[in-house]
């Protein structure tokens, strides 16, 4: 089976809703309680690639899966630190995507000059924890009943994972600025060895 990692493009946002609605319909993985439109999910990632990568999986022409970091927080010292999320479709789940997307999005998140990757997760849900810790995540709290959804509360663990020694940090370098060379080429397929489709 042929398959990819790649940046994702502006034409995929009808099929990453698709992997994406039941995460908000059928469970409280997601905090977001109406599926967003496909035009407000390519704003989105439009928005995003100004700085930060969405990466897609893609497997024999159809994209399967999708990761991508977000802004941890506003204030500038939190800069070198980021949000990651990852979500796959159901029949390619246990097949490696995961693995796959979060070791191209870490290596490209790295080349960028970020430090910190932090994780939410909806609790309780084992079969992410135990992929976040696979990748080197660690726990470091939980925000106890944080979220409301389908009349009840939820809370929120939060997981960490360091993307390189913490040393005096460089400016960062932005998704235009670095997405036509070679080592981000190598970063963004870095995870496809991962993958068992």
């Amino acid at each position: 089976m042929t398959s990819t990692i790649r940046l994702a493009r502006p034409d995929d946002a009808s099929t990453m809703v698709d992997i994406y609605a039941p995460f908000i319909r059928d469970n409280a993985v997601s905090f977001e309680l109406e599926v967003p439109t496909v035009a407000e999910f390519a704003d989105r990632v439009s928005a995003t690639f100004k700085t930060l990568p969405w990466l897609v999986c893609e497997a024999e022409g159809t994209v399967v899966g999708y990761a991508y970091g977000s802004k941890h927080r506003d204030r500038a010292a939190y800069q070198w630190s980021v949000d990651v999320s990852l979500y796959i479709t159901e029949d390619y789940r246990r097949r490696g995507v995961g693995r796959a997307l979060y070791t191209s999005l870490f290596a490209c998140l790295q080349l960028q000059g970020y430090f910190n990757a932090y994780a939410g997760i909806t609790l309780s849900n084992p079969a992410s924890v135990g992929m976040h810790e696979a990748m080197g995540f660690t726990h470091i709290g939980t925000f106890q009943d944080v979220g409301h959804k389908f009349g009840t509360w939820h809370s929120v663990g939060w997981w960490e994972l360091s993307l390189q020694e913490r040393t005096s940090p460089a400016a960062l370098i932005s998704l235009p600025d670095i997405a036509n060379t070679t080592e981000w080429q190598d970063a963004v397929t870095s995870g496809v060895s991962l993958l068992k489709l």
